[in-house]
């Protein structure tokens, strides 16, 4: 338990440090999205040893479009916090998705997939 909530801590901080550096702003409900990202990659990675590290990203960069669809109709069109909007982007989903950002997903999975991959698992039975 503790690995997952390390792994959801870093993805937190570490997606908000992606948006302040190029974005200049981030807020505090990307935060949770960001820490949901980088654990579900690690789901998927475990859930997806031995497969190509091209698909484990293009089911990654699907995973995370999909969270980010999620919040954007939750953050955006239901509780109008105005947190993104790619409604000028072309063939945006409800100014919440596109395949730009897609592909950004995919190109920020491949190196996490690397990592994952990489990276020695914890106890089962105690870090579960």
């Amino acid at each position: 338990m503790r690995q997952k909530i390390g792994i959801f801590l870093f993805g937190a901080v570490g997606y908000a440090s992606i948006e302040v550096i190029c974005r200049g702003r981030t807020h505090w409900s990307m935060m949770l999205a960001g820490g949901l990202c980088l654990l579900v990659l690690s789901l998927l990675s475990e859930r997806m040893q031995g497969r190509g590290i091209l698909l484990q990203a293009l089911v990654g960069a699907v995973a995370v479009t999909a969270i980010e669809l999620t919040f954007g109709i939750v953050v955006n069109l239901w509780l109008g916090w105005k947190v993104w909007d790619y409604a000028a982007r072309p063939l945006n989903l409800l100014g919440q998705i596109c395949p730009q950002y897609t592909l950004y997903w995919f190109l920020l999975a491949l190196p996490v997939m690397l990592y994952f991959r990489q990276s020695p698992k914890g106890d089962s039975k105690t870090d579960s």
